[in-house]
């Protein structure tokens, strides 16, 4: 268990998001519940935004980034389906808070953030934590990681255009693959499974994340190939 609230005020504050937020909108899975109100989310956002933390809303975090509400991260995991010793790719580092779920439940997480700063700084909010199975990467997302695939699960938390064929081809056979789809102002929620070399996608519901920016997302890099 983290040493959550040292110095008091959040824990309350938890618990309510967990019953209000998550509970009374039909997030069923126990172990995301008890997960959920366990990772200090107010550790994950800027100091300034700590009181609303726990509030039903995405939140600013620097660089034009967001870190999604509570409602969207205990969604997007409890359809990933993730158990312990699986091996999850995240796709979006941001702040650190969704690795740190995924963590929690047991995960080998690897995780790839495209700027370097906020990369840096989940880093160090891990590490404070003692969060030893997630590995953090700079790099573009959109190309997975393909030194450490394939992965049982690879969960995107920036809207895309398509499905980049990259994470495809990363994803292990009978794997799950959850990610926004669409526009770049407006996208769909999809699960994509993986079976017998087929890909099978399930619309989940409307969404909007940042974009995802990359070779196999938006707006490339200058320079990049």
């Amino acid at each position: 268990m983290f040493d959550t609230d040292p110095n008091g005020g959040f824990d309350q504050a938890r618990r309510a998001m967990v019953r209000d937020q998550l509970a009374r909108r039909r997030i069923r899975d126990p172990n995301v519940l008890r997960v959920m109100g366990e990772v200090p989310r107010e550790r994950f956002v800027p100091e300034a935004l700590r009181d609303a933390a726990y509030e039903d809303r995405a939140l600013p975090v620097g660089e034009d980034q967001t870190i999604s509400q509570p409602y969207i991260v205990a969604y997007m995991t409890e359809k990933l389906e993730v158990r312990p010793g699986l091996h999850v790719l995240e796709v979006g580092t941001g702040t650190g808070y969704q690795a740190a779920v995924l963590a929690r439940l047991g995960a080998q997480v690897d995780s790839v953030e495209r700027i370097a700063v906020l990369h840096g700084a989940a880093r160090r909010r891990l590490e404070a934590l003692g969060l030893t199975n997630v590995r953090l990467h700079c790099g573009d997302g959109s190309l997975g990681w393909p030194p450490h695939a394939p992965y049982d699960r690879i969960l995107v938390t920036a809207g895309a255009p398509d499905v980049p064929p990259a994470l495809l081809d990363q994803l292990r056979e009978g794997g799950r693959l959850i990610l926004p789809v669409g526009r770049s102002d407006a996208q769909t929620l999809v699960c994509v499974e993986k079976h017998a070399g087929r890909t099978r996608e399930i619309v989940l519901l409307a969404c909007r994340f940042v974009k995802l920016v990359g070779r196999e997302g938006w707006d490339p890099p200058a320079g990049s190939a």
